[in-house]
Parts: structure tokens; C-alpha cells; sequence
């Protein structure tokens, strides 16, 4: 009787072995979250579409949107994003306020336009003297504004008596102003710079990029927590960023769709969003020279309440793209 009770222990022993064992790599593939904090623009779209299809890196992207670049930074402070997409200057004034975020890699340029209202009869940027003036505070159209009104000899504050008077309004609302002509022209993004053009109640004055900062770069951010500790994760999420990116300028028709119909909700038309990518690009690439650049703006108008200005050499980790890029076999 006692063999049969061991032989029947050490049955239960291998069959609880077999079990662990078969169990053991399916608690191996549990995907890696990562939390992406994003906003809703046309050119944020390749950044956006990596939930779709990191599950090929072992990844899930849970993505959160913000109203703008800025409002992110709370959120990251208190642990709730790991990686964020946003306009240069939201980044630099986080890491300058002590946010601990990396810069891992650029991912589109441009997508900023100087709007007019249609019936206004303002033809450039002289025009706007007398004018009001909208802009979302705190984000890079508020750089670009000031830096084009400064070259044109221009002064302005959000207060009466300077030859431009701003308003500072959510990238949401300031269509909606133009139309109602609430304002005399705007600082805006895409694709409502385009839709406000194509819908008849604006004309542009101009895309504000011949100053020295050139187009505005957005930056995609990593924590340092997840950049110095989750090595493998940080790179896996890198080489599905470079590999969206590079889905979303060969195959604009899926970009095109993806972004009208997932982030937009049927909102913008066709047009809307090819006018929109026509002053927009998706790209993988920063330099240090454009961050420090855009940090000297910042510092000059005092955009971003910086504490300590940040050198970009401090803070701005590309190697993780680089590996990604040479994996993928992309320049």
C-alpha cells in the first residue's frame, strides 16, 4: 500500500511539473504595456497607429490624448505615461522643470500655418498690426508666432497697446473664433489650418518657417525609467515607431484613413487631411541643433516658464532609433 501511495505522489508531482512547465511560456508572452500620451493632429497619425500593430513586438500601447503637448508632463510626473508625442517646445519646458523624459526621437515637422479670416484683408504678416491674434499658449505655435512677428517688425501682448493683441485660445476653439471672427487670424496646426481654408472662412498668410528654427520638429519623449531600466521594451517600442513610420509615407491611403477615420471620426475630409500632409511630414529624425535652437526661442519669449534652460546633449538619447533604423534597414 505505501508503494502505491508514493507511486501515486510521484505521478500528482510530475503531472503538477508538466502543467508548470506548459504554463510557463504563455506567461511568458504577456505583451509589455506601454502608456502613450498623444494628441490629435494629422501628423501625430504614424505615432497613433502603433497601438495597431505593436503586437508583433510582444507590446500593447495604451494610448491617452491630451488636450496639448503640456498636459502631458503632469501625467508623466505622476507615472501614468511612459512614452508621449508633443511639440519641441513642450518637451524642453518639462525637462527644464525637472520631468524626467528623454527625447528618443523626432516623428513629424511641420504642420503649423498662419490663418486668416477670409474677409479681414489681411494679405501678410504687416497686416496683422491692429489685429488680434490666436494662439494655443504654451505650444509650438505660439513660438513660431512670435518668432514671425518679431522678424516683421511687429511687437505684441495678450494686453491692449502693442501693434498685435494675442489671444490665447485651445488648439479646439480657435476655428471656431476665426469663423465667428471672434479673432483676426490664428496660429494653428492640422489639419484645422487646412480645414479652415478649405471651408471658406480663412486664407493663409503664410507657413512660419523661415526663421532660424526652421519647421518645428515634435518630439517623441521616453521616461528615463523606462529608457534606463526596460532596455528591451524601449527598443522593441523603438523599432515599431520606425517601422509605422515608415508604413504611414509609403502607404499615405492607410495613413489617410486610419487618421480620418480612427482619430478624427469622419470629422475632416479627403482634402482636409492631403492639404494638411502637404505642410506635414512623418519623420524618425531630431537633431541637437534644433532643440537647442528652439530652447534659445523659448528662453528669448519666454514660452515655457524654464527654470534651467536644458542643453540638448543633456537630455537627448537617439540611440535607441539608431538600432531600430539599422535593424530595419532604414536611412
Amino acid at each position: 500500500m505505501m508503494n502505491i501511495r508514493k507511486a501515486i505522489t510521484r505521478t500528482a508531482l510530475v503531472m503538477a511539473s508538466a502543467a508548470a512547465a506548459f504554463s510557463a511560456p504563455a506567461q511568458a508572452q504577456q505583451p509589455d504595456v506601454v502608456r502613450l500620451g498623444n494628441l490629435k493632429f494629422a501628423h501625430y497619425g504614424a505615432v497613433s497607429y502603433m497601438k495597431e500593430s505593436c503586437s508583433k513586438y510582444n507590446l500593447k500601447v495604451e494610448e491617452r490624448m491630451f488636450p496639448k503637448g503640456p498636459d502631458i508632463m503632469p501625467a508623466i510626473v505622476a507615472g501614468e505615461i511612459d512614452i508621449a508625442a508633443l511639440a519641441s517646445d513642450g518637451a524642453i519646458a518639462g525637462r527644464a522643470n525637472g520631468v524626467p523624459i528623454f527625447t528618443v526621437a523626432g516623428f513629424a515637422k511641420g504642420g503649423a500655418r498662419i490663418v486668416a479670416g477670409v474677409d479681414t484683408g489681411i494679405k501678410n504678416l504687416q497686416d496683422l498690426k491692429g489685429k488680434k491674434v490666436g494662439v494655443t499658449r504654451g505650444g509650438a505655435h505660439e513660438l513660431l508666432l512670435y518668432a514671425e512677428l518679431e522678424k516683421a517688425g511687429l511687437t505684441w501682448s495678450d494686453k491692449p497697446g502693442k501693434d498685435v493683441q494675442i489671444v490665447f485660445l485651445a488648439f479646439a476653439d480657435l476655428n471656431q473664433a476665426l469663423a465667428a471672427k471672434q479673432i483676426d487670424a490664428m496660429c494653428q496646426s492640422e489639419p484645422q489650418s487646412s480645414q479652415a481654408i478649405n471651408k471658406k472662412f480663412g486664407v493663409e498668410i503664410m507657413k512660419p518657417y523661415n526663421t532660424s528654427m526652421g519647421e518645428p520638429v515634435r518630439l517623441l519623449v521616453m521616461t528615463e525609467k523606462m529608457y534606463t531600466e526596460k532596455r528591451d521594451v524601449a527598443q522593441r517600442l523603438m523599432k515599431c515607431f520606425v517601422e509605422t513610420t515608415a508604413l504611414f509615407n509609403k502607404d499615405m491611403s492607410l495613413a489617410e484613413k486610419y487618421v480620418r477615420d480612427q482619430m478624427f471620426k469622419g470629422q475632416i475630409t479627403s482634402d482636409d487631411f492631403r492639404d494638411a500632409m502637404d505642410n506635414a511630414d512623418y519623420t524618425y529624425d531630431v537633431t541637437l541643433e534644433h532643440i537647442d535652437i528652439t530652447t534659445e526661442f523659448m528662453n528669448k519669449y519666454g514660452v515655457g516658464r524654464m527654470q534651467k534652460p536644458p542643453k540638448a546633449s543633456e537630455w537627448v538619447k537617439l540611440d535607441l532609433l539608431q538600432k531600430a533604423k539599422s535593424d530595419l534597414k532604414i536611412k
